[in-house]
């Protein structure tokens, strides 16, 4: 297959000559379309491509298909967080529609042993077909409208047959919450004469823009994390059907043409069969096919990688399916100029529409291939685990079932078989209890992703990754594990995971004690504080009536609260409910250690919390901080606009957290946040915005770097060259001092961390000032240059300054990363209650 094709008739067209764009611009001239089935332009009351489609309109539009096709089934999987409803449309034969359940079942068959048997000349292909789950990337969505009603209305025989041998699982929009907030700033700024000047405020989207989801997330990195609801429904929808192909439809630059998969081979995860990338090739030759016919440029094998498992197009390559990226040239609103001529949004939607009947034609065609394909990969998958010596993964937190609860859950929503630990063990010299732990055997068909979730991988073809080199599930969630050579380990297998009954809590008339290691603390102790219950930090580790307790356990006196004893137990049993915590009642304040009267016992102070967000700041970290607070800790933050910020008063704030921010439109509140911070505030920067933090004068810290100096490389590799020198995100291992109140809470003396900045802080002089560093030998899991690893062995990710009464706290990597970090939430939420105990 030509990586391109030459430009035949390319519909890029002056807007001097832009005229509203009817149905069919986009759909074959020679069907007949059955009359019965509404238009988009009936139910929209606009031409596909004249106006952005709204999620509601394009949700309405989708409802009304499918009550008057009987080609067509809908259902409605749940909502996002703005409510918006998350649709998936089954769209078949008739035939087909009748036996649904029992194709489906034959389907699943395939990745079971009993499949081998199964005759495949008369099952159809399962295809997954997913728009826009980048919101303003809308070209996808709004195709999408014309894929749906040519499946359901055209009276062309071949459709009848495509219909007959395959079933498309058809999701409209991945992201209804980003397109509707896109679609609002294009349709907004829309002139009546269109203007392709690129510089219309039509193509320069306000701050956090429409790519991602309400707490701005990408979605297209949630896959394998599935922390989102969007991707809940969607996972749940893939491991339910196990589609043969899935197609994830995206834009890119305006400049560039079209592109589809295969991606640049030298990037494919070491895990994806060889096999997948043969028949991806062979599917793509029917989109140069297609796009050949309407005279698009297009490119394949380029600037795209099937690497990290948690994107649209690459989760399916570790489930026996395959998966398409396609990438149009985005308009970025109705005409924009470009280095191809000026670009229309038709234009766009034309070549989505055409790739999206050209995977059906590839399915169709390809239909043998494809089953035989995922029911091999399946069969050797089985096998290679049944032949290998690894039998079973062990994982758990002994001081912290919640957190080995939520990876727990991440792996049943994946299909992945996950049983009880049969009973408290040691192995390897770490702790597992039965309650809080859970062993993955290794012998069952789910084996390739469980790798891809557990494995590490250090060594790599190549030096450049269009995302994450590595993603260690048991590293980011700070779980002990093992891999283990028997499955004596396991105990029955959980059909349903479920949050265990709390244990009671004794009442007290003295005290109430609890560890820090939970992951839900910061919660319950914001819920309490808020109450106006008085609650102590120990600094110190003591023990008491035969239970030990770490640094940073947790101490509710019973005297002088603002309530009586009863009132209390009843707020501490309510508020811990569900929390997985372990809380127990004392009758003394002696102890062997610090007694509970002891000043290093300190009085916690409610946060009250501001985030920095706006032109300059990073969204995707402001919301990552934003989503941890609102829904995981339930802690209320007040979301505050760069250039709002000279107007606040910032005294109602005990924190103000700055994302990764870099732009000069804070300079103007530098003294404001200065005085702030000296008279008690603390100000936590992280990332990019220590280098704000530094060039304000607020603190100085020493950063490292390295001046590169290219030997040997020539003009066509210096893109690769610099590249290689990104640390796209890895893992690594940092030693840490438990007795820091920033480490509060963590139960080994190392901290998985991750890192995608290249931000390098010096080690202080006094080794107290360093309670987290990265070790002589830090890297876990991922890539890095040799160069970038000689300033990381020995840095500081993490850098407390005294100013005045107040803080900073400086932090070089993301504790909350696409919110399946729960190892380092910790370090996070230590900043929030413990920061006026770091001085």
């Amino acid at each position: 297959m030509k990586k391109t094709t030459t430009l035949l008739a390319l519909l890029w067209i002056s807007f001097f000559g832009y005229a509203q764009t009817d149905a069919s611009y986009y759909l074959p001239s020679d069907h007949e379309y059955d009359t019965t089935i509404p238009t988009p332009q009936s139910v929209l009351g606009f031409n596909v491509g004249d106006w952005h489609v709204s999620h509601d309109k394009l949700a309405e539009y989708m409802k009304e298909l499918a009550q008057a096709s009987e080609r067509i089934s809908i259902e409605n999987r749940g909502t996002t967080y703005e409510g918006r409803p998350l649709l998936l449309l089954t769209i078949t034969s008739p035939k087909n529609h009748k036996n649904i359940d029992q194709i489906q079942k034959q389907h699943m068959m395939l990745s079971e042993p009993e499949g081998q048997s199964l005759d495949l000349s008369a099952m159809p292909t399962i295809v997954y077909q997913g728009f826009s789950i980048h919101g303003n990337e809308p070209s996808g969505a709004n195709a999408g409208l014309m894929v749906a009603y040519h499946l359901a209305a055209s009276q062309n025989a071949s459709v009848a047959e495509l219909l007959q041998d395959v079933v498309v699982l058809f999701d409209p929009s991945y992201n209804p919450d980003g397109l509707q907030r896109f679609s609002q700033w294009a349709n907004t700024h829309k002139s009546n004469i269109l203007n392709p000047d690129s510089n219309d405020r039509e193509y320069t989207e306000a701050w956090p823009r429409g790519r991602t989801n309400h707490y701005w997330f990408d979605m297209n990195r949630d896959w394998l994390p599935v922390q989102l609801p969007e991707s809940k429904v969607r996972i749940q929808s893939f491991t339910e059907w196990l589609p043969n192909i899935l197609t994830d439809h995206h834009e890119m630059g305006t400049n560039a043409t079209f592109f589809f998969q295969p991606g640049i081979q030298s990037r494919v995860n070491p895990l994806t069969p060889k096999m997948n990338q043969t028949l991806t090739r062979e599917i793509g030759n029917f989109h140069a096919e297609a796009l050949n016919k309407i005279g698009s440029l297009y490119y394949t094998e380029e600037s795209y990688d099937d690497f990290y498992y948690g994107k649209g197009s690459t989760y399916p390559d570790v489930n026996g399916s395959i998966g398409i990226l396609f990438e149009q040239a985005s308009s970025r609103g109705h005409i924009q100029e470009s280095d191809n001529g000026v670009l229309t949004f038709p234009f766009t939607i034309r070549n989505q529409f055409n790739t999206a009947l050209s995977t059906l034609k590839a399915a169709k065609n390809m239909r043998i291939k494809l089953l035989n394909y995922q029911r091999t990969f399946y069969s050797d998958a089985l096998k290679e685990a049944s032949q290998s010596k690894q039998k079973s993964i062990v994982f758990g937190n002994s001081k912290d079932p919640a957190t080995a609860y939520r990876l727990a859950e991440i792996l049943k929503r994946h299909k992945i078989q996950v049983h009880s630990l049969a009973k408290n063990s040691t192995v390897k010299g770490k702790r597992y209890a039965k309650e809080a732990s859970y062993v993955v055997p290794l012998n069952q068909k789910k084996s390739k992703l469980i790798h891809a979730m557990f494995d590490t991988q250090t060594k790599f073809k190549d030096s450049l990754f269009y995302d994450i080199s590595a993603w260690t599930f048991p590293l980011s969630f700070n779980v002990n594990y093992s891999f283990e050579k028997s499955i004596a380990l396991a105990g029955s297998e959980i059909k349903t995971l479920a949050i265990a009954d709390d244990k009671a809590i004794e009442q007290s008339s003295y005290a109430y004690l609890l560890e820090g290691h939970g992951y839900y603390t910061p919660k319950f102790l914001y819920t309490l504080l808020d109450a106006g219950i008085r609650i102590k930090v120990g600094l110190k580790p003591f023990s008491i009536e035969g239970n030990s307790y770490d640094y940073g356990s947790l101490m509710i006196p019973v005297a002088n609260q603002n309530m009586n004893s009863e009132m209390l137990h009843k707020k501490i049993s309510e508020t811990a409910s569900g929390l997985m915590l372990t809380i127990r009642s004392v009758s003394t304040g002696l102890t062997e250690g610090i007694d509970l009267g002891s000043r290093n016992f300190e009085t916690l102070k409610k946060p009250s919390v501001a985030v920095l967000v706006g032109d300059g700041v990073r969204s995707y970290d402001a919301g990552e901080i934003w989503h941890l607070m609102d829904t995981q800790y339930e802690i209320p933050v007040t979301k505050i606009d760069v250039r709002q910020l000279n107007r606040i008063d910032l005294s109602r704030y005990t924190h103000l957290i700055i994302p990764s921010y870099s732009g000069s439109l804070l300079n103007s509140s530098t003294k404001k946040i200065e005085s702030w911070i000296k008279t008690g505030g603390s100000l936590v920067a992280y990332r990019d915005a220590i280098k704000w933090v530094n060039k304000s004068d607020l603190a100085k810290v020493e950063l490292k770097s390295f001046k590169r100096e290219a030997t040997g490389v020539a003009f066509d590799q210096k893109d690769n060259y610099r590249g290689a020198q990104n640390i796209g995100g890895a893992i690594f291992n940092t030693d840490i001092d438990r007795s820091h109140p920033i480490n509060f809470g963590i139960e080994q003396s190392t901290l998985p961390i991750f890192r995608n900045s290249r931000i390098f802080i010096e080690a202080d002089k006094q080794s107290y000032n360093n309670p987290i560093r990265y070790t002589k030998k830090p890297l876990l899991s991922g890539y890095i240059s040799k160069e970038q690893m000689k300033l990381l062995k020995g840095s500081v990710p993490f850098k407390h300054v005294r100013k005045g009464r107040g803080n900073i706290i400086l932090l070089t990597d993301n504790t909350n990363f696409r919110a399946y970090w729960y190892g380092t939430n910790k370090v996070f939420a230590n900043t929030l209650f413990y920061a006026n105990f770091m001085r």
